[in-house]
Protein backbone atom coordinates (compact mmCIF):
# COMPACT_ATOMS: atom_id res chain seq x y z
CA UNK A 1 0.00 0.00 0.00
CA UNK A 2 1.40 3.42 -0.87
CA UNK A 3 1.90 6.22 1.69
CA UNK A 4 -0.98 8.30 0.30
CA UNK A 5 -3.40 5.41 0.74
CA UNK A 6 -2.15 4.75 4.30
CA UNK A 7 -2.73 8.38 5.34
CA UNK A 8 -6.09 8.73 3.60
CA UNK A 9 -8.62 10.34 5.89
CA UNK A 10 -5.99 11.70 8.32
CA UNK A 11 -5.20 15.39 8.69
CA UNK A 12 -1.69 16.47 7.69
CA UNK A 13 0.69 16.82 10.65
CA UNK A 14 0.89 20.59 10.18
CA UNK A 15 -2.90 20.88 10.58
CA UNK A 16 -3.17 18.81 13.74
CA UNK A 17 -3.64 20.64 17.02
CA UNK A 18 -0.63 20.88 19.31
CA UNK A 19 -1.80 19.66 22.70
CA UNK A 20 -0.91 17.65 25.76
CA UNK A 21 -2.84 16.43 28.76
CA UNK A 22 -2.31 14.73 32.09
CA UNK A 23 -4.23 13.59 35.16
CA UNK A 24 -3.06 14.30 38.70
CA UNK A 25 -4.23 12.80 41.97
CA UNK A 26 -1.71 13.56 44.70
CA UNK A 27 -0.27 16.80 45.94
CA UNK A 28 3.22 15.44 45.18
CA UNK A 29 2.22 15.47 41.51
CA UNK A 30 2.01 19.27 41.45
CA UNK A 31 5.70 19.38 40.48
CA UNK A 32 4.82 16.94 37.67
CA UNK A 33 2.23 19.41 36.39
CA UNK A 34 4.90 22.10 36.21
CA UNK A 35 7.22 19.66 34.41
CA UNK A 36 4.42 18.74 31.98
CA UNK A 37 3.91 22.41 31.12
CA UNK A 38 7.65 23.07 30.69
CA UNK A 39 8.14 19.95 28.55
CA UNK A 40 5.11 20.85 26.41
CA UNK A 41 6.39 24.37 25.72
CA UNK A 42 9.91 23.09 25.06
CA UNK A 43 8.46 20.71 22.45
CA UNK A 44 6.32 23.49 20.96
CA UNK A 45 9.48 25.51 20.42
CA UNK A 46 11.94 22.76 19.43
CA UNK A 47 9.71 20.50 17.33
CA UNK A 48 7.05 22.85 16.01
CA UNK A 49 9.25 25.94 15.68
CA UNK A 50 6.91 28.29 17.51
CA UNK A 51 8.56 31.03 19.59
CA UNK A 52 8.09 30.68 23.34
CA UNK A 53 9.32 33.60 25.41
CA UNK A 54 10.93 33.14 28.81
CA UNK A 55 7.97 35.07 30.24
CA UNK A 56 5.51 32.61 28.69
CA UNK A 57 7.52 29.65 30.00
CA UNK A 58 7.55 31.07 33.52
CA UNK A 59 3.95 32.25 33.55
CA UNK A 60 2.58 28.97 32.21
CA UNK A 61 4.44 27.05 34.90
CA UNK A 62 3.21 29.52 37.52
CA UNK A 63 -0.39 29.38 36.31
CA UNK A 64 -0.37 25.63 35.75
CA UNK A 65 1.42 24.59 38.83
CA UNK A 66 3.04 26.85 41.28
CA UNK A 67 -0.18 26.54 42.51
CA UNK A 68 -2.72 28.27 40.96
CA UNK A 69 -4.90 26.00 38.90
CA UNK A 70 -3.56 22.54 39.69
CA UNK A 71 -2.81 23.29 43.32
CA UNK A 72 -6.27 24.75 43.87
CA UNK A 73 -7.89 21.75 42.19
CA UNK A 74 -5.89 19.34 44.37
CA UNK A 75 -6.56 21.38 47.50
CA UNK A 76 -10.29 21.99 47.13
CA UNK A 77 -11.69 19.14 44.99
CA UNK A 78 -11.96 15.43 45.76
CA UNK A 79 -10.48 13.02 43.25
CA UNK A 80 -8.20 13.68 40.33
CA UNK A 81 -7.80 16.82 38.28
CA UNK A 82 -7.13 16.92 34.55
CA UNK A 83 -4.69 19.30 32.90
CA UNK A 84 -4.98 20.15 29.21
CA UNK A 85 -2.52 22.36 27.31
CA UNK A 86 -3.20 23.44 23.74
CA UNK A 87 -1.68 25.94 21.36
CA UNK A 88 -4.35 28.25 19.97
CA UNK A 89 -3.53 31.24 17.78
CA UNK A 90 -0.10 32.02 19.21
CA UNK A 91 -1.05 31.33 22.81
CA UNK A 92 -1.17 28.38 25.18
CA UNK A 93 -4.59 27.56 26.56
CA UNK A 94 -4.33 25.98 30.00
CA UNK A 95 -7.43 24.13 31.22
CA UNK A 96 -7.81 22.35 34.52
CA UNK A 97 -10.88 20.25 35.28
CA UNK A 98 -11.77 19.10 38.77
CA UNK A 99 -14.76 17.34 40.29
CA UNK A 100 -15.88 20.11 42.66
CA UNK A 101 -19.00 22.02 41.69
CA UNK A 102 -17.98 24.95 43.90
CA UNK A 103 -16.83 27.89 41.81
CA UNK A 104 -13.65 29.61 42.95
CA UNK A 105 -13.92 32.77 44.95
CA UNK A 106 -12.08 35.57 43.21
CA UNK A 107 -11.14 38.15 45.79
CA UNK A 108 -10.59 41.83 45.06
CA UNK A 109 -6.94 42.85 45.15
CA UNK A 110 -5.81 43.47 48.72
CA UNK A 111 -2.06 43.80 49.38
CA UNK A 112 -2.65 43.32 53.10
CA UNK A 113 -4.41 39.95 52.71
CA UNK A 114 -2.19 37.01 53.52
CA UNK A 115 -2.66 34.19 51.05
CA UNK A 116 -5.45 33.47 48.58
CA UNK A 117 -3.84 35.50 45.79
CA UNK A 118 -3.63 32.58 43.33
CA UNK A 119 -6.52 33.41 41.03
CA UNK A 120 -5.72 37.11 41.31
CA UNK A 121 -2.21 36.35 39.99
CA UNK A 122 -3.54 34.02 37.30
CA UNK A 123 -5.98 36.65 36.07
CA UNK A 124 -3.23 39.32 36.06
CA UNK A 125 -0.84 37.32 33.86
CA UNK A 126 -3.43 35.77 31.53
CA UNK A 127 -4.93 37.21 28.39
CA UNK A 128 -8.15 35.34 29.13
CA UNK A 129 -9.50 33.61 32.21
CA UNK A 130 -12.82 31.83 32.60
CA UNK A 131 -14.60 29.23 34.67
CA UNK A 132 -17.19 26.89 33.17
CA UNK A 133 -19.48 24.54 35.01
CA UNK A 134 -19.43 21.07 33.50
CA UNK A 135 -21.93 18.23 33.91
CA UNK A 136 -19.58 17.01 36.63
CA UNK A 137 -17.35 19.61 38.28
CA UNK A 138 -15.88 22.64 36.59
CA UNK A 139 -13.17 23.64 34.12
CA UNK A 140 -10.95 26.67 34.66
CA UNK A 141 -9.15 28.01 31.60
CA UNK A 142 -6.42 30.62 31.29
CA UNK A 143 -4.65 31.74 28.11
CA UNK A 144 -1.08 33.05 27.94
CA UNK A 145 0.67 34.39 24.81
CA UNK A 146 3.64 32.34 23.64
CA UNK A 147 5.72 35.28 22.49
CA UNK A 148 5.51 37.90 25.16
CA UNK A 149 4.46 41.36 24.26
CA UNK A 150 3.72 44.22 26.56
CA UNK A 151 0.34 44.81 24.94
CA UNK A 152 -2.28 42.32 26.03
CA UNK A 153 -5.86 42.04 24.99
CA UNK A 154 -8.14 42.37 27.93
CA UNK A 155 -10.72 39.71 27.28
CA UNK A 156 -10.69 38.29 30.77
CA UNK A 157 -14.05 36.99 31.81
CA UNK A 158 -15.07 36.26 35.37
CA UNK A 159 -16.63 32.94 36.25
CA UNK A 160 -19.98 31.91 34.82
Amino acid sequence: MDAAAQNEGQEPLADRPIRAGAAFEGSAEIAEARDTARDFLTTVQAVHGLPVSARAMGMVQLVVCVSELVTNARKYAPGPCLLDLEIVEGAVEISVWDSSTALPSIEAADPERIGQHGLEITMAVSQMFCVHREPVGKRITAVIELASSSSRTSSKRPSN
